[in-house]
């Protein structure tokens, strides 16, 4: 897997950066990864991000959070009900203070570093991608792989809808609200695709921080060929 020509190919379209000018996205990929590698200090993580979870929702309504506030006011900016829809770092937040769902080491640990940086960010298992990694909006006819009453189906996103593709169909639908049942990372996968969204507030050097972290956490979990891209507006009308 060469993640570096992976990324070389990403695109986020126009009318993306149309609805959110600020919008940023970093894509680290990696091969090689072993997620049973450091289940101890996974563990360890997750009880941290809860812990910091239960502390500043203590004190600030998840709304109020300046990164959460922004993402909710993107959803609106496409027709999404930031309350029927909400970004995966806000749904994550929400359910850390009573503890963080448990899926697979890989799952655990972006999930705990979204609530920790209260951030967006999604995994793919780069194996099962088919052509490079798009964020557009939906024309209304793409392919979503799903389940609903415990049983496979294929959905359809709205038209003018923000959502991520590759070739074969939708990986995630609403920017970054739920993501299909064919990439998703399983206890078998080796090379990942991460993407980290963000607006503003957040600044630069909480961007790096995030990418570093998990990077870091890549490392540890035997990541190889580890490559980051960031994508952005370059030009302000």
């Amino acid at each position: 897997m060469d993640c570096e020509a992976f990324l070389r190919d990403a695109v986020v379209s126009d009318d993306v950066f149309a609805l959110r000018p600020d919008y940023r996205v970093d894509l680290v990929a990696a091969s090689g990864v072993r997620p049973d590698a450091d289940g101890q200090a996974v563990d360890q993580l997750i009880a941290r991000s809860e812990d910091y979870a239960r502390e500043m929702l203590a004190s600030t309504p998840v709304a109020e959070i300046p990164h959460i506030a922004s993402w909710r006011q993107a959803f609106k900016a496409f027709g999404a009900k930031p309350s029927d829809y909400r970004n995966s770092a806000e749904a994550l937040l929400r359910r850390a203070p009573g503890g963080l769902p448990r899926i697979n080491p890989l799952t655990d640990v972006y999930n705990a570093l979204s609530v920790l940086h209260q951030t967006p960010i999604g995994g793919e298992n780069l194996d099962v991608y088919e052509g490079p990694a798009r964020l557009t909006r939906a024309r209304g006819d793409e392919e979503f792989d799903t389940v609903s009453g415990g049983e496979g189906v294929v959905e359809h996103p709205a038209a003018g809808e923000v959502v991520w593709r590759d070739d074969r169909g939708v990986t995630c639908r609403r920017w970054n609200w739920r993501q299909c049942t064919r990439t998703q990372l399983t206890e078998n996968t080796a090379n990942v695709l991460f993407i980290i969204d963000t607006l503003d507030p957040l600044s630069a050097e909480q961007r790096n921080q995030v990418v570093d972290d998990l990077t870091g956490w890549l490392e540890r979990l035997g990541g190889e060929d580890i490559s980051r891209r960031t994508l952005l507006r370059e030009h302000t009308p």
